[in-house]
């Protein structure tokens, strides 16, 4: 495959290809997401010696747990306007600088007050998610937008599953230099957030907000990027008031949000469901994570599929289904009592709740295309809102993970009808078609400026 070699979106992906700024940022910003995820969620691997040495109960796991994805909420609300305001590299480098510095730190914990303000820090990188689909957004054209949102996020979310197996392993790695446990964990910690920081400097420096140039520069030169400028903030009231919004950020909360809880809770739930040691439960946990490598790219994929044949109609529909059998998944991965079947099931759900946040984010760039900041961060926003109403779940002590996972599993096919609330009029749908007709046909997409509401 090639990409189009004129200054626009591109209408096709090239994923060995380093030079056009349209690539350069779907390698970078995904690469920029995984270490965001796996800083986020290193320390969940770990938290069973994090247990023991600061003898924490299942409501105080069941607050940190929900401290790592509360804070991100309004990180994701405020990172997407201001990736309409001041654009999506300024805005990345910012929070990778800052994200870094908690990551490093919470090996400073002492107590679990301390270590509690530590997770809830460091889940600000989260809103790292919302920067990853707006840049794609503004690089990729209608005909192949849906496939590069979600296989970079994809491949992003793919870093919660390599810090399940990985960072046991850099914890083991301490303990054969002669660390003790309660040290180990703390130095673990340290890898990922100097990570972070080095791709602060290398996301500031090669890439561009826009296939064109970068945003400051634009204001200066096109009138069209001014007047947008100084819509942004209108754009974001209208983000608000749109019934739409609001239906994709529950379901995002349904798929996303769900995501996040068995990050966090995978490998504890192994270990004390099927008393396996940190390794081996870091090793299976992995595995559900591991399936963004391709499954989230299936949902974009199949989405921008459906679209193409049956318009945005069609990427609805294509969202209502994967939502649907991905809470039946659910359901049955609950009530697995042999670890073959729990590791089987667990792999099916995964399919499906990553295809789900594929699908959801091929519908996100054309609900209004003049604030694809505004209406990611929202979204995004439900997904972290969906991991904590599942936290407040999770810490009640007289209610079992199995049982807990089983209540969602009940909830996420409900909202999946909800689907049909994000509709689109005729004319959005003729605009979208002729955008796509142009897609297809191998023309420069513009960059949106225009309303497709």
């Amino acid at each position: 495959m090639s990409e189009s070699k004129a200054i626009g979106k591109a209408t096709k992906i090239n994923l060995f290809s380093f030079k056009a700024p349209h690539m350069r940022v779907f390698h970078i910003t995904w690469f920029s997401f995984f270490l965001c995820f796996f800083g986020w969620f290193g320390i969940a691997p770990l938290m069973a010696v994090v247990r023991e040495e600061l003898l924490l109960s299942k409501s105080q796991i069941g607050n940190i747990i929900i401290s790592s994805v509360a804070i991100t909420i309004f990180a994701r609300l405020l990172i997407g306007y201001l990736c309409d305001r001041i654009g999506p590299r300024i805005s990345y480098t910012i929070l990778l600088f800052i994200g870094s510095f908690p990551v490093m730190f919470i090996g400073l914990s002492n107590s679990y007050e301390s270590f509690l303000l530590f997770r809830l820090a460091i889940g600000v990188i989260g809103a790292s998610f919302v920067i990853t689909q707006y840049h794609t957004s503004m690089m990729f054209a209608p005909n192949v937008v849906g496939t590069a949102n979600a296989t970079t996020a994809g491949w992003g979310n793919m870093g919660g599953g390599v810090t399940q197996m990985v960072m046991p392993l850099i914890f083991g790695a301490f303990v054969g230099l002669g660390y003790i446990d309660s040290t180990a964990w703390r130095y673990a910690m340290v890898i990922p957030g100097i990570a972070l920081l080095i791709l602060s400097f290398v996301y500031y420096k090669f890439t561009t907000d826009t296939p064109e140039g970068n945003l400051s520069d634009l204001k200066k030169k096109d009138p069209a990027f001014q007047m947008k400028a100084k819509e942004s903030k209108g754009s974001f009231l209208a983000a608000i008031k749109d019934h739409r919004v609001w239906g994709l950020f529950l379901i995002y909360g349904a798929c996303f949000g769900i995501e996040l809880t068995i990050n966090n809770i995978a490998a504890i739930y192994y270990i004390d469901n099927f008393k396996l040691d940190i390794t081996t439960a870091g090793l299976i946990a992995g595995l559900f994570g591991l399936m963004n490598l391709f499954a989230r790219s299936l949902g974009g994929f199949f989405g921008d599929k459906f679209g193409i044949k049956f318009g945005l109609r069609g990427r609805v529909l294509f969202l209502f289904a994967v939502l649907f059998i991905e809470g039946l998944a659910l359901i049955l991965f609950s009530q697995m009592t042999t670890l073959a079947l729990a590791i089987g099931s667990m792999v099916i759900f995964s399919l499906f709740v990553q295809m789900s946040e594929g699908a959801t984010f091929s519908v996100v760039p054309f609900v209004n295309k003049k604030a694809v900041g505004a209406i990611s961060g929202i979204v995004g926003a439900g997904g972290n809102a969906g991991a904590v109403m599942a936290g407040f779940l999770l810490k009640m002590e007289g209610i079992s993970y199995s049982t807990a996972l089983l209540y969602l599993g009940i909830t996420v096919t409900i909202i999946s009808a909800l689907s049909f609330v994000v509709r689109f009029s005729e004319e959005a749908e003729l605009e979208a078609k002729e955008e796509m007709d142009l897609s297809l046909n191998g023309m420069v997409e513009p960059l949106p400026i225009k309303s497709n509401n």
